[in-house]
């Protein structure tokens, strides 16, 4: 096995350029140049640099809450955890508390950041903040989805129930999952997080 060397210069960058934009995507062609001289031009979906959050609401010590919406990347609806982006001038702790009342109807006097984790950093630069609510109160905020979105309360005794469904497929919700039992595990009552 090779040794990983920490003091590994980052490619130089040459020339950078937006080559393509919607509405919500911005496609930045980069010029590289490697510390063996070796030159690439990669493509890669650039971030607002703000990041977003996904929450793991928990109504009570057993029970956790799921959204339904629709996915327009699979044309299908699909269950996961409340997310958002993290709107100008607000932390992640801020924005999931914001994210959870547009999106579930509950406030939350306990987040708890657990982790941060990205999807396909090869080609996307984004970062996704792992946030644990609890102590929910009921407090809706309207937010920008095009129908009411479908809250589901999730037994965490029926973990792999879920893990079967075609509709819980998202990466980042099934790593919040473990990420969130993992936090439990070493902050938490270990009973609970043991049913997980």
């Amino acid at each position: 096995m090779s040794k990983i060397d920490p003091n590994k210069p980052l490619p130089q960058i040459h020339h950078r350029e937006i080559v393509a934009k919607s509405d919500f995507f911005r496609v930045e062609r980069v010029d590289l140049e490697f510390s063996n001289g070796a030159k690439r031009q990669f493509e890669r979906m650039a971030g607002s640099g703000r990041g977003a959050v996904m929450i793991v609401p928990f109504i009570d010590d057993e029970t956790f809450l799921l959204i339904r919406e629709y996915a327009a990347g699979t044309h299908s609806y699909q269950i996961g955890f409340p997310k958002g982006l993290i709107d100008p001038g607000e932390s992640a702790i801020q924005a999931a508390d914001r994210e959870l009342k547009e999106e579930a109807g509950y406030g939350s006097k306990q987040l708890d950041f657990i982790h941060s984790v990205s999807m396909a950093p090869t080609f996307f630069d984004a970062k996704m903040n792992i946030i644990l609510a609890r102590d929910l109160y009921s407090c809706t905020l309207e937010g920008d989805e095009p129908e009411p979105l479908e809250v589901i309360p999730w037994s965490i005794h029926d973990i792999d129930q879920l893990l079967a469904r075609d509709d819980f497929k998202e990466a980042r919700c099934i790593a919040a999952l473990f990420l969130t039992q993992q936090y439990l595990l070493q902050n938490s009552g270990k009973a609970n997080a043991q049913s997980i």
